[in-house]
């Protein structure tokens, strides 16, 4: 390894000590995180996860949301990836492979609740949503309903992701391999 490969594996002067957050000071075109999976960090929720190599990379190609086929297809091929990652140990990996299934569901949300995916702005969107009253158990819970068909049909795909994505997140075998791999970098 070259001084300057070394230079940019080691995080900025101005980056936090020890922490769970992802690190975004990293110079992420440069390393592979297969060989160094000490530098990656969890963080919160989809954190790094179109950065990561070479995960994105093997991932990236199945990650698709247009509709229910589709997202079936897509969750279950990103979903053996994730199976297969924890055969083989690699908890990068199939941490890569559970943010890409939470992304799923997360960008198809937005999809079926806000115009052309863009969050809302400052400004009203009226009739972005409507809300219905629906009795349960003698007490009255407000849900918000997609707009129209392509709404219901993303909110489908949401619901396809989300179940795969809790799938990853409630696996055993993920489950110790992240407590591992949580112990090993506070060791460091």
């Amino acid at each position: 390894m070259t001084d300057n490969e070394q230079d940019s594996l080691t995080p900025k002067p101005d980056a936090k000590p020890f922490s769970r957050s992802f690190d975004f000071s990293l110079d992420f075109e440069k390393i592979n995180f297969r060989k160094r999976p000490e530098l990656y960090r969890i963080g919160r929720g989809e954190d790094g996860v179109l950065l990561v190599q070479p995960y994105t990379s093997e991932i990236s190609p199945f990650w698709q949301f247009e509709d229910e086929a589709q997202a079936t297809e897509s969750s279950a091929k990103i979903f053996a990836l994730f199976l297969d990652y924890l055969e083989k140990n690699d908890f990068v990996g199939a941490d890569m492979a559970r943010k890409f299934l939470l992304m799923g569901y997360t960008r198809a949300r937005r999809y079926a609740h806000h115009k052309k995916g863009a969050h809302k702005t400052g400004r009203k969107n009226k009739g972005v949503t409507s809300t219905v009253k629906v009795e349960v158990n003698d007490a009255i819970a407000s849900e918000k309903q997609p707009r129209n068909t392509e709404d219901q049909v993303k909110a489908a795909v949401a619901k396809i992701f989300k179940d795969k994505s809790d799938q990853a997140k409630l696996n055993p075998k993920y489950i110790e391999l992240k407590e591992q791999f949580n112990e090993l970098i506070r060791q460091d």
